[in-house]
């Protein structure tokens, strides 16, 4: 029998569209972005009472689908077509253009590899399908891992980063392939499993190599084992769950982003807030994004 969670509300604010949780352990902080507000957040994570304090925002002209920080502190944001740089001080640089201009698609979410280079996937905005992309930005050049998908979703490594596992939301499907931690080259992509009761949506995984991720439609995380074999679940007061990732200097709580609005929502005070959960695990580092050399 899998194990049973509840996670408890962790922020004031609801955000339209929260995605992409990152714990940045040398600032002791939390990213996340709001996609449709075109905003990266930062916030503190209180440890006692898992309330998450937004203390400060990046706002951009579009939307933005992910961040990744550097050991410095720089950011990676991911905005509609293209991903840019945000130094400490604010500037910002644009690194590498990931879509054509004005192609109905806008970038999605992303995650940094195990050598600290940053994967980006690609979202249709219409009904076209199979036309969708995950890139990989190697210094400002970016390498195209797929150009098959419809939504590309979570990534996320095995402990021993030999094993990418990435999402395509629309048919449901977590894909698997054998990755060099060193030098990024992949093996043959294979379906791992596929989720129902609710399109996959975000992803992490733990120091037990097992896979959290966010059912978005269906108010829950679903903790599965590599072949798909469902180990517990969290149960999240808000339909539209987006994204989990570990945070905290332990890597011990669960932080559950959410989207606002949408079918099911009614009656449910979460939608588009932030939550928290212990599940008794610990996640996986979040290795420091490698910005390239100026």
């Amino acid at each position: 029998m899998s194990r049973q969670f509840t996670a408890s509300p962790a922020s004031d604010e609801a955000y339209a569209l929260g995605e992409g949780p990152v714990w940045d352990p040398a600032r002791r902080r939390l990213l996340w972005v709001d996609i449709d507000a075109g905003a990266v957040h930062e916030g503190r994570l209180d440890l006692a009472t898992g309330k998450v304090d937004a203390v400060a925002a990046h706002t951009f002209g579009g939307t933005v689908g992910a961040v990744a920080v550097s050991a410095a502190g720089d950011l990676v944001v991911a905005e509609r077509e293209v991903l840019t740089r945000v130094d400490t001080a604010g500037r910002r640089t644009e690194l590498a253009r990931v879509l054509p201009p004005g192609v109905r698609s806008r970038l999605n979410d992303g995650a940094v590899d195990p050598a600290g280079r940053f994967l980006i996937g690609s979202m249709a905005l219409d009904d076209r399908e199979g036309r969708e992309v995950l890139a990989r930005l190697d210094g400002t050049a970016c390498v195209v891992l797929d150009d098959d998908l419809t939504l590309s979703n979570g990534l996320a490594w095995s402990p021993g980063g030999d094993r990418l596992y990435s999402i395509d939301s629309t048919p449901h499907v977590v894909w698997e392939r054998d990755y060099d931690p060193v030098t990024g080259k992949t093996g043959p992509r294979r379906e791992a499993f596929r989720l129902t009761g609710g399109m996959p949506d975000g992803m992490c995984a733990d120091a037990e190599g097992n896979l959290w991720i966010a059912v978005f439609g269906g108010g829950r995380v679903e903790c599965r084992d590599p072949g798909g074999r469902l180990l517990a679940t969290v149960e999240v007061d808000a339909p539209n769950v987006t994204c989990p990732a570990f945070a905290g200097p332990d890597l011990d709580v669960l932080v559950i982003t959410t989207a606002g609005g949408g079918a099911g929502a009614a009656g449910r005070s979460g939608a588009g807030r932030l939550f928290t959960a212990r599940v008794g695990v610990r996640g996986l580092a979040t290795p420091y994004w490698v910005p390239p050399r100026s």
